[in-house]
């Protein structure tokens, strides 16, 4: 049944499509570029120098790698291939945090929040301005339904 319902809630939901797993490397690459708008393969070279030096081609090994991932995207600016990330980060969690919801909780968001106030990743702070953005929510809807 959890089979079922993770495989019926990926279909119906469009951001569950799983994406390629980061590398460390990749990962240090993608922080560069969430840094900043545009990059170049020697923007992210010297950007790691300090944490990870590494060759121009190894850059945009990890570059090229990333886009077939479908994390960044690239316009070409001469003969110079300039990349920006696809989306940022905090979509990139969602999609993930949704295919783990599917995979492991059958599609229950519900049962994610209760864990996280459970094992105390979620303080009363939170939980009150999570109220209240479901609160709002709740009241657009409604509003939303009143206006057809």
């Amino acid at each position: 049944m959890l089979v079922s319902a993770t495989l019926c809630s990926a279909t119906m939901f469009n951001a569950t499509k799983p994406q390629k797993r980061l590398s460390e490397l990749e990962h240090l690459v993608m922080d560069v570029l969430w840094a900043r708008p545009q990059s170049t393969a020697k923007d992210v070279r010297e950007a790691l120098t300090e944490r990870h030096p590494m060759k121009d081609s190894t850059a945009r090994t990890i570059l090229n790698r990333l886009e077939e991932k479908g994390y960044v995207k690239h316009h070409v600016e001469g003969r110079t291939n300039v990349y920006r990330v696809s989306e940022p980060p905090r979509h990139l969690a969602v999609r993930f945090v949704r295919q783990i919801i599917d995979r492991l909780l059958g599609g229950s968001v519900e049962q994610l929040i209760v864990g996280m106030v459970d094992r105390d990743l979620l303080d009363q702070r939170e939980l009150r301005r999570l109220a209240e953005k479901l609160a709002r929510r709740k009241n657009r809807t409604r509003r939303g339904k009143d206006a057809h």
